[in-house]
């Protein structure tokens, strides 16, 4: 099995060390001609869903990756991720990847200064450490997704299919359980 982390911005590395400690194959997509190589799923790290999109559309691979999602390559969105991931963004005007059948609202829990760790469950985890940094959450969510964490009475995880997301940053946690997670969803594939 090999997993592609996209790093062109975000908590790629972070990623790739998760996936190392579970003996999971890693490698970054950089550029188009990347997602061309052979690979199971994909993860889409945290950082600027702005700029993020920003470098998908300039370089050419929005819809490359729209079209792996599609035709159902198993995806994981932290955080910027997820908003990449979203069919709808509440608090702003952009569309980007708009796979999951998700609405959700940017920066949620306020500015940087607003970032927080907690525990809560996840799916049949309990007390699962949780780290959220300029965070969205979940508004809304179509009848084909699952909801997997709330924390404050806010959605934080959901799956739809093969298509995984998360408000908060598992991968700088130490515990690998949503990282599992989805590579229980790629094997399953």
């Amino acid at each position: 099995m090999t997993i592609g982390v996209l790093a062109l911005q975000g908590a790629f590395i972070e990623h790739r060390k998760m996936l190392d400690t579970l003996n999971v194959t890693s490698f970054e997509i950089r550029k188009k001609e990347d997602l061309t190589k052979s690979f199971d799923g994909l993860i889409i790290p945290g950082g600027e869903s702005t700029t993020i999109g920003k470098l998908l559309n300039d370089l050419d691979m929005m819809n490359t990756i729209r079209e792996h999602i599609n035709n159902g390559m198993p995806v994981f969105g932290t955080c910027a991720g997820m908003i990449l991931l979203a069919r709808n963004i509440v608090n702003s005007d952009n569309q980007y990847l708009a796979t999951m059948d998700i609405s959700v609202q940017r920066n949620a829990y306020g500015r940087q200064l607003g970032s927080f760790n907690t525990e809560a469950s996840f799916g049949d985890i309990a007390n699962l450490p949780m780290t959220f940094i300029r965070a969205p959450y979940i508004n809304d969510v179509g009848g084909a997704v699952k909801v997997l964490s709330r924390v404050n009475g806010h959605i934080v995880a959901a799956q739809q299919g093969k298509q995984l997301v998360t408000s908060f940053h598992p991968e700088l946690t130490g515990n690998t359980a949503v990282h599992r997670h989805f590579i229980n969803i790629v094997e399953a594939d």
